[in-house]
């Protein structure tokens, strides 16, 4: 799809990852809103960015929410032609620990932050992207791109939560592909490894050290702008469908 003109909904475009996407796309001229939480820097991010990028507040867990918000982008911007989400977390929680079972309110907060609330912008996201007119390149409407982690498949102790629910992103792709092929809309997932944003940027560099060792290459975390890049590739290359790219280094997660 051809980038310039185009319009990106970014959640989670406050920081990080998807921050850097964000300017990224706005750099090759894609109109973009910023979709973050209320507190967040979304304001500001957008005003930096400028060039008509919008802040529009939004909370993933508040599901009947969300189709407001991205008819607020689609009033704001007139459509929504590429929606990138980077939303998520977890708990450090062992099946069975030393003060009893999982507590299955933190499993099924981590399901819902993470598997449902992206499913929940992606088929909201679709649902307007069936409204676009075909790029006249590639004669696509939208591109989906969501967000995973290598932990969906090699998933460490005390991670079975977030691992069921990044490997239930991964799991999606290629069906939600196949269901949105026909509309034109094509869906990848991205799956990092370690990357230096929120709470892992500040890691003093030899601890980050031991937890890149078992890269491939290069031996570090990964940075935001390496995400961004590999988002405007997937947006900018057609054949790119259904898949979860690792972005990773050749890293594979020890047990712990």
């Amino acid at each position: 799809m051809q980038i310039e003109g185009k319009t990106a909904a970014v959640v989670g475009g406050a920081s990080g990852m998807a921050r850097s996407a964000a300017e990224m796309l706005a750099a090759k001229g894609a109109n973009v809103a910023i979709c973050d939480l209320e507190t967040s820097d979304g304001a500001a991010v957008a005003a930096a960015i400028g060039s008509g990028a919008t802040f529009h507040p939004i909370d993933v867990m508040k599901f009947d929410e969300v189709e407001g918000v991205l008819d607020g982008v689609v009033d704001a911007h007139g459509a929504i032609h590429i929606s990138i989400n980077t939303a998520g977390g977890g708990v450090a929680r062992r099946t069975l620990g030393k003060d009893g079972p999982h507590p299955l309110d933190e499993f099924q907060f981590t399901i819902d932050l993470n598997l449902i609330g992206t499913f929940n912008v992606a088929r909201l996201a679709a649902a307007h992207m069936a409204n676009n007119e075909p790029d006249d390149e590639a004669d696509e409407r939208g591109v989906i791109i969501n967000t995973a982690s290598i932990a969906a498949f090699e998933g460490q102790i005390g991670q079975v939560a977030y691992t069921a629910a990044k490997a239930g992103i991964a799991g999606m792709t290629l069906t939600m592909a196949r269901d949105l092929g026909s509309l034109g809309i094509r869906v990848n997932t991205v799956a990092p490894s370690l990357f230096a944003t929120g709470l892992t940027s500040g890691i003093p560099d030899e601890y980050a050290e031991q937890l890149t060792k078992d890269a491939a290459f290069p031996k570090r975390m990964g940075r935001p702008d390496e995400y961004g890049r590999l988002a405007i590739a997937i947006v900018e290359n057609p054949m790119l469908n259904g898949g979860t790219i690792r972005l990773d280094a050749g890293q594979r997660f020890a047990p712990k």
